[in-house]
């Protein structure tokens, strides 16, 4: 990944959509903005989407990120509630589309187990983690802006450490490799 970029997460929802803006300089992150678009008061489903777009696209804008992460909607026991999940998060990503910014998805699981090395830590626990690893102290009201702020993170975490992985052809060059790792 490139040393120099700005990342864009995406908690999408119907009635608040989290975001998370993060720059990377030199293999530094550093927070540019967290919070949410809250449409709780929206009665339109489709008024509540152009929203999402709008907001969206606003945020490209003034951000002008190189990448987008956003988090996958999970499956839930309501149909209703994952398909207008599904239709926000695809708004969503459209806006980006719209601005030709690549969009990596990320399932919910990924994300905490990235930020947080549990798959099955609490939002809470998402939210500590990550104000230790950028140093915030504005806690936000919702914990929605933090899983949007994860997804940015675990982008990062996800592509920075695939660029950077050792591939060993055996034992030997590992051995070379890793002198202090060998049993006498």
């Amino acid at each position: 990944m490139n040393s120099d970029r700005i990342i864009l997460g995406i908690d999408p929802g119907t009635n608040i959509m989290g975001y998370g803006v993060i720059h990377i300089k030199q293999k530094k992150m550093e927070l540019l903005s967290l919070g949410t678009i809250n449409m709780s008061k929206i009665d339109d489903h489709h008024i509540k989407l152009k929203n999402i777009f709008e907001s969206t696209v606003q945020l490209i804008e003034l951000y002008k990120p190189d990448d987008m992460a956003i988090e996958a909607p999970f499956f839930g026991k309501n149909v209703q509630s994952m398909l207008k999940l599904g239709r926000a998060q695809g708004v969503a990503i459209a806006a980006a589309l719209h601005r030709n910014i690549p969009i990596t998805e990320y399932a919910p699981k990924k994300i905490k187990q990235s930020i947080t090395g549990n798959g099955n830590a609490s939002k809470e626990q998402v939210s500590a983690m990550l104000q230790s690893l950028l140093v915030f102290q504005n806690i936000p009201n919702s914990l929605d802006a933090t899983d949007g702020l994860a997804a940015a993170v675990c982008h990062y975490f996800q592509k920075n450490s695939a660029g950077e992985k050792k591939v060993y052809s055996g034992w030997e060059s590992f051995i070379v490799a890793n002198p202090k790792r060998k049993i006498n």
